[in-house]
């Protein structure tokens, strides 16, 4: 099995979207089915074991109901310090 992402990018961007399947009062589960994917892919990529590439990430945007900019623009906003290459 692959190691775990250890770049902090990747931690935020995975807790910005658990908070919005949070927000939105959904488990796991729901979101999995409105991507038509499984459940242990959003846990996957929700506990750091598993990258999203951009496409994925506007997919579950989409699913989420979410605005690609805004998310994009907090993604920024954040500190570049404590990533690792």
């Amino acid at each position: 099995m692959p190691a775990a992402i250890q770049d902090a990018r990747h931690k935020a961007i995975a807790a910005l979207l658990v908070q919005l399947r949070k927000e939105r009062g959904w488990l796991q589960h729901d979101l999995a089915h409105r991507l038509r994917r499984t459940q242990t892919f959003v846990s996957k990529y929700e506990t750091g074991l598993r990258r999203l590439d951009a496409i994925e990430l506007l997919d579950i945007l989409r699913a989420l109901d979410a605005d690609p900019h805004e998310f994009i623009d907090q993604v920024m906003a954040l500190p570049k310090s404590g990533a690792k290459r």
